[in-house]
């Protein structure tokens, strides 16, 4: 009985952590989009504000039907079966044309991801700019 207890117990607390390390991405995410959709043009700061208030009325019952289809799916893929079962798109029908439909923290990811990878190249362009007037600044008398 004291194992059942203990294995209980680690569940539980393994289930709450994993629970705060949700919440804290689902945080930071939102925080990262309240950041960035300022500087979206006015059509996309739409379609970003519309996708970010359809995550946040995600249900359970949605939630599961997509693990449960993604399930379904990585057992399809890994017994070598025909083709996967297609993800059905979103109910509200706010998916903007020639994005593929996603789960809403599927898509708040893709849409992160997509935008902190512009913004990094943007950085090392801006980078690469300063170092170069850096050095034609360090050397007036030598030709590069």
């Amino acid at each position: 009985m004291q194992r059942h207890y203990v294995m209980y117990y680690e569940m539980s607390y393994g289930l709450n952590i994993e629970m705060h390390k949700q919440t804290e991405i689902a945080k930071r995410l939102n925080t990262i989009c309240a950041q960035v959709i300022p500087f979206l043009s006015q059509e996309h700061q739409q379609q970003v504000a519309q996708a970010v208030e359809r995550a946040k009325q995600v249900t359970m019952a949605e939630l599961n039907a997509i693990i449960g289809q993604q399930q379904l799916q990585a057992q399809h893929l890994s017994h070598g079966h025909g083709p996967p079962v297609p993800l059905t798109p979103h109910p509200s029908g706010l998916q903007p044309p020639g994005i593929p439909p996603l789960g809403g923290s599927a898509g708040l990811l893709a849409l992160s991801s997509a935008l902190s990878g512009q913004s990094h190249l943007a950085i090392k362009d801006d980078k690469k700019h300063h170092d170069a007037e850096h050095h034609r600044g360090e050397r007036p008398g030598k030709p590069d």
